[in-house]
């Protein structure tokens, strides 16, 4: 059974203009393996061995993100909804009364520094189905972290 990638429509995008870029790098990548053949002795030929690992890269790289967008599932922004659900923005609140806002996304698509938190992360598994005013506590790093659910969108 393959895996079903949950992304938002940006993540979508996102990972098709990746696959573009990668794309067109194969031709001057081939075309530099090409040249460097020519300089005799792979063996101590660094500059085929850098374009052959670079090659290995991209390819997997392609490889992988052609099976994320096979096996896509969008993920639709809820709205103002009454629970956490995929999707769903969330304004968190510390004992400090500091805010975070974080939104919630596939693993594919999770980006912990610019705010989006993966489903299967601590942190998101903790706010899934919960509601406005809630208190939640989750494992981070070291010790437990407590937030109030202050907003959902």
């Amino acid at each position: 059974m393959k895996k079903l990638f949950h992304l938002t429509e940006g993540g979508v995008n996102a990972l098709r203009v990746e696959l573009e870029s990668l794309a067109a790098r194969r031709r001057p990548i081939a075309e530099r393996i090409k040249a460097s053949r020519e300089f005799g002795d792979l063996s101590e030929n660094a500059a085929y061995t850098t374009a052959r690992q670079e090659q290995e890269l991209v390819e997997s790289r392609i490889v992988e993100l052609e099976s994320i967008l096979q096996n896509v599932k969008i993920i639709k922004n809820p709205g103002h909804a009454d629970k956490v659900q995929l999707g769903s923005t969330v304004t968190l609140r510390d004992a400090a009364g500091a805010s975070k806002q974080f939104q919630v996304v596939g693993t594919a698509e999770a980006d912990p520094l610019n705010g989006k938190i993966s489903d299967e992360s601590p942190l998101g598994q903790a706010l899934l189905g919960r509601c406005q005013g809630d208190e939640i506590e989750f494992k981070a790093s070291v010790r437990p972290t407590t937030y109030v659910i202050v907003g959902i969108v």
